[in-house]
């Protein structure tokens, strides 16, 4: 029974205690008519709280069996006053609280609650950052948990909404998927909510729609989790230059209304909480915000569930689509050297066109070399996005740049949700400083950052 459900059932029992009492109080004052209706109206809550627990608890519940009981007993004593029989107030109305109080009881010790915990991605290519934390509420019996993918915007240079995107059949088929519109948060009031996005208004890209905000979410839940999406360089929390880099990510409207904030690692849990505290004070926050031990609390460096996945997985259990064979396999069909190439946001937005120029350089090597290497070359999710909202004036080029590798067909384009088959599936990375280097830091294989100023 969800709790929003048992305590629908405790609010039916307080108000059959109180009928009691009136009852007695009618009977003793020998207002026979209006005591038989608050009898009924006992048999009625009853048999609706006893269709309650068979509904969520299944047929022959103890619970259901005191209900029938109580039921009867109250039958019994309507019967009796409609025959015109004198009856014992104060031994009924004992009677009547006895069977009550071991109905409270047994909906109390019987009666388990079931936890709510919903999951609310929005790209699809960032389930990775949520699925462990999924598949553990999942497997717990005593916990119903929901994954609702929501509708996200692109955003105008002006910050107006352009294109709305719903990715819900982007999903793993594994994953069971309830829609943004058929779920009614006021009726569930889950008990944990999970986000993995926390700029809301402040994303300057792209937006969820505002209906999923953190600070409306907040209404609908006792603890409200943010997970980011993705994991940073690890820095020593004392360095202040490494720091300065990262502390933007520390201070987001996702993270001021979360509840808890689970973070890849202690020392980036001791850089959030110093961050925050300062970010609080200069936005002039006050009580909890600024108060060291709660945010000790709030924060927690219990790692990424994006380690989790990649870990678990291995070549042979991924199903690798045929274009992309067509282009790793050799003649003999063993497998060439798989190059993930990862472009980012970052060294677009630091670059510009030379970022362009670079991959269209990196391109051609690998295309010299397409006999021994197949290249995947796997785009940040939103950089197009990006290029629209903030560099419009070279995603022309870039467009060209990729239509061209496309048509050509030597290489993998990468643009699925799933990032982590292109980590498992490679032999080494290279490209742009992302999460994505973090990630492939657990596998053990060779990394090299990209230099954007050198092109040969």
């Amino acid at each position: 029974m969800r709790k929003a459900q048992k305590q629908q059932a405790q609010e039916l029992v307080r108000q059959m205690e109180e009928a009691h009492d009136q009852f007695r109080k009618f009977i003793e004052q020998g207002s026979i008519p209006p005591a038989m209706e608050l009898l009924e109206e006992c048999q009625n809550g009853g048999i609706t709280l006893g269709t309650l627990i068979e509904d969520t608890e299944g047929e022959g519940h103890p619970t259901v069996f005191l209900l029938e009981e109580y039921c009867e007993l109250a039958y019994q004593i309507h019967e009796d006053l409609t025959g015109g029989k004198e009856i014992n107030t104060k031994k009924i109305h004992k009677l009547l609280k006895q069977k009550l109080v071991r109905i409270s009881n047994s909906l109390k010790n019987d009666v388990p609650v079931r936890k709510e915990a919903v999951f609310l991605p929005y790209k699809a290519s960032m389930w990775d950052s949520l699925e462990s934390v999924w598949r553990a509420a999942d497997e717990d019996e005593h916990c119903d948990a929901y994954v609702i993918p929501i509708p996200y915007y692109d955003k105008n240079p002006d910050g107006s909404f352009r294109k709305m995107h719903y990715e819900a059949d982007l999903y793993p088929d594994y994953v069971p998927i309830t829609r943004f519109d058929e779920f009614d948060f006021t009726k569930h009031r889950p008990d944990m909510i999970y986000i993995h996005n926390a700029y809301d208004q402040w994303n300057l890209v792209t937006s969820v729609h505002p209906d999923f905000f953190s600070g409306n979410l907040k209404k609908y839940t006792d603890k409200l989790i943010y997970i980011p999406y993705f994991v940073l360089d690890e820095v020593d929390p004392d360095n202040e230059q490494a720091v300065e880099h990262i502390k933007h990510f520390c201070f987001m409207p996702g993270i001021i209304n979360a509840d808890q904030v689970i973070v890849q690692s202690e020392d980036m849990k001791k850089i959030y909480v110093n961050e925050y505290l300062k970010a609080a004070k200069e936005h002039g926050l006050q009580g909890q915000h600024l108060d060291r031990a709660y945010l000790d609390q709030k924060f927690l460096g219990l790692g990424s569930p994006k380690y989790d996945r990649v870990c678990a997985m291995t070549r042979e259990e991924l199903e690798i689509p045929q274009e992309w064979l067509k282009v790793i396999e050799k003649p003999d069909g063993s497998w060439k050297k798989i190059i993930l190439y990862n472009t980012g946001i970052a060294a677009l937005l630091t670059h510009n066109e030379k970022w362009v120029d670079k991959i269209e350089n990196v391109l051609g090597i690998f295309r010299e070399n397409q006999e021994e290497i197949a290249l995947l070359w796997r785009p940040h999710p939103l950089i197009e996005s990006t290029m629209r909202s903030m560099r419009p004036e070279i995603l022309q080029k870039y467009a060209m740049l990729k239509d061209r590798y496309l048509a050509e067909g030597w290489g993998i384009y990468d643009e699925t949700a799933d990032v982590d088959r292109a980590v498992v599936i490679s032999d080494a990375y290279y490209g742009d400083g992302s999460s994505v280097v973090q990630l492939y830091q657990q596998t053990g294989k060779p990394i090299m950052i990209q230099n954007v100023e050198i092109v040969t």
